[in-house]
């Protein structure tokens, strides 16, 4: 790459002037919408100007490119002056700025991918830099391409654990072809940031992150070019600009002051903007340097009609467990689709994914314990189609990450994430190793299917369904072994329950998945002795429920349900079911399911005192025939 050659003063002029007409079309459009970030927009102007019209490269006509840079704005608040810079761009009139923070405008207060120039949803601060690491590893390992990708945060955004987590991975990986900037304009929310205006300190952080660190002024048009043509000389190794910044730069009285975050401007407005005015010489639309013809070859992928390279071939009756199936599963996909990835959060040997990394390391990406950091980065992975991504971790782990997955749904993103070791048949282990919040948390997510297989062959459909599900998917998987009940010509769908056992004599209709089927399947046979029929129903997936199906089968079991989860009671598959009949007459339920924080303990000791096993099914079903028919 040439010597880096100093900006004509025209175009600084030029760039600057530019900067300031990104402050005012801010200024204009949150003082109509009397809120936002004006001041956060004003600390980021010069470098937006910088990277739209010096730095990267694009296609306004095809804006999703897969050969195209990428920016990430990792402080979101900063939105209006992203929409500002794509205004100035020509990608759509000014005047639509008007619109921002109206209900129904794609223009929102933070960015999400309703606008098409935007990748990924941003402003839950922490994980852009986790999202261009996620680009960053497919352009660089995968893609093979020369793209680079660009992620803007502030200087209050790296105080958060999930930001560093994305640091390690970044030099770990070794992602030359990313950039992060740091904005340090020095306020936070509330106060000071917690450094200040000591660039040194994050200089000699992301140095001892294996990072190449810079130190700019990010009001200097001519710097910040020449930065980035540093940035982008530096191999084995991410950089790292530490922009030092002024929170509201060029607003009169405003510049650098507390208090003015997430304010509009109010009564100051008028004032700013006649001031902002004054400072522009030049009007007219700039030319993009950059604006090259992308000629990267990158590869065609194929995302669509994603099949198992072989059926599942197990024998009924043979235990095996889920998360094996699944792990079995992902191979026989990654066989049919070079573009199946894989991450693992330091579980591999419990996961069993390690048998995808012996069979494809190059599609193996181990994120280790940040499980923040992998869900993000998956993200990333997924964006522009370019892969179909899966996670593994342990359910209980994934807690921690659930603002991550809420964020990714916000983004629409296609990750599939497989929780092993969920519920309380981790036994011995205990309740922090016990996931059994995970149903509930997975519930609240919109568009979320969650699948819940109970045998091998369920397990190995359910990720291809996963594959080929254009969103967010989550696996639940358990430890122990479960007996394989359904056939190898077995359908499964997504939102259709199968009948394990069915009769027309059936009283009550059970509702279980997973783990407790086994126990179900034996309190069958035991009342089948009695001449008590019960018709046991796999749901399959938990979300979407089979509404139509639990109605149909209830009505013709007298209208009596009993669910069993090993799950909190608080919503899992019980209330689920308690939602899909709470419109409906004389419709009666019996939930048994986790009612407390469980001790550590074998599998059986934990069952038995919650009602999980055989006899205590054989209970709940007692208790509800006399609660039914009380001559019964």
């Amino acid at each position: 790459m040439a010597a880096y050659q100093r900006l004509p003063f025209r175009i600084v002029e030029e760039l600057n002037d530019l900067a300031n007409r990104i402050r005012l079309q801010v200024v204009n459009a949150t003082t109509r919408a009397k809120s936002g970030h004006p001041t956060s927009c004003s600390s980021i102007a010069e470098l937006l100007a910088v990277l739209f019209f010096q730095v990267m490269r694009y296609k306004v006509s095809t804006l999703k490119d897969p050969c195209s840079d990428r920016l990430v704005l990792g402080k979101g608040h900063a939105a209006p002056a992203l929409y500002a810079i794509w205004a100035e761009v020509g990608l759509f009139p000014t005047t639509e700025l008007v619109n921002l923070r109206k209900f129904g405008s794609n223009f929102e207060g933070h960015p999400t991918p309703k606008l098409e120039f935007i990748d990924v949803a941003t402003g839950g601060l922490g994980h852009g830099l986790s999202y261009a690491a996620g680009m960053a590893y497919m352009g660089k390992y995968l893609d093979k391409a020369s793209y680079r990708v660009y992620c803007i945060v502030g200087d209050g955004e790296t105080t958060e654990g999930s930001f560093w987590e994305a640091v390690n991975f970044s030099s770990y990986y070794e992602l030359d072809n990313l950039c992060l900037i740091v904005d340090v304009n020095r306020l936070g929310q509330s106060d000071q940031t917690a450094f200040g205006y000591d660039c040194d300190v994050y200089r000699r952080r992301f140095d001892a992150f294996g990072w190449y660190p810079l130190v700019v002024d990010g009001h200097s048009v001519d710097e910040l070019c020449k930065n980035f043509h540093n940035a982008g000389l530096t191999k084995g190794k991410p950089s790292a600009l530490i922009a030092k910044t002024v929170k509201g730069k060029h607003f009169p009285e405003i510049e650098n002051e507390l208090h003015w975050h997430g304010k509009h401007l109010g009564e100051r407005a008028d004032q700013v903007a006649k001031s902002l005015r004054r400072m522009i010489r030049n009007t007219t639309t700039l030319k993009i340097s950059h604006q090259k013809p992308l000629k990267d070859a990158v590869p065609r992928v194929h995302l669509t009609d994603i099949k198992l390279a072989s059926a599942p071939l197990y024998k009924f009756g043979d235990k095996l467990t889920t998360r094996a199936a699944f792990a079995s599963a992902l191979v026989k996909l990654g066989q049919t689709n070079p573009r199946i990835l894989v991450l693992d959060a330091d579980c591999k040997n419990t996961s069993y994914t390690n048998d995808f990394n012996v069979f494809d390391p190059s599609r193996f990406i181990q994120c280790f314990s940040a499980e923040q950091n992998m869900i993000g980065v998956a993200v990333g992975l997924a964006c522009r189609g370019r892969g179909i991504v899966f996670c593994a971790t342990y359910a209980s782990g994934l807690t921690k990450t659930f603002d991550c997955i809420r964020m990714a749904a916000i983004s629409k993103s296609h990750i599939n994430i497989g929780g092993i070791h969920s519920g309380a048949s981790v036994g011995e282990d205990g309740a922090c190793l016990m996931g059994l919040e995970d149903i509930a948390m997975f519930r609240a997510i919109p568009e979320c299917v969650i699948f819940y297989p109970s045998d091998a062959i369920a397990t190995e459909r359910a990720v291809e369904l996963a594959a080929n599900y254009p969103g967010l998917t989550y696996i639940r998987l358990t430890k122990p072994a479960t007996p394989v009940i359904y056939s190898t010509r077995q359908t499964f769908q997504i939102g259709k329950a199968n009948l394990v056992k069915e009769n027309i004599k059936d009283k009550i209709l059970v509702i279980t998945a997973g783990i407790t089927l086994a126990s179900a399947l034996e309190a069958y046979e035991d009342l089948l002795k009695i001449n008590i029929f019960l018709r046991i129903m796999d749901p399959f997936t938990i979300k979407p429920l089979d509404k139509d199906g639990i109605l149909k089968n209830a009505r013709e079991c007298n209208n009596r349900i009993l669910v069993v989860e090993d799950h909190y009671m608080e919503g899992g598959l019980g209330e689920a079911v308690k939602s899909v009949v709470a419109d409906q007459e004389d419709m009666a339920v019996k939930h048994i399911g986790i009612g407390s924080i469980p001790s550590s303990g074998p599998m059986c000791d934990i069952f038995e005192h919650y009602g999980l096993t055989c006899q205590g099914i054989k209970n709940g079903i007692g208790e509800l025939l006399c609660i039914c028919d009380p001559c019964y």
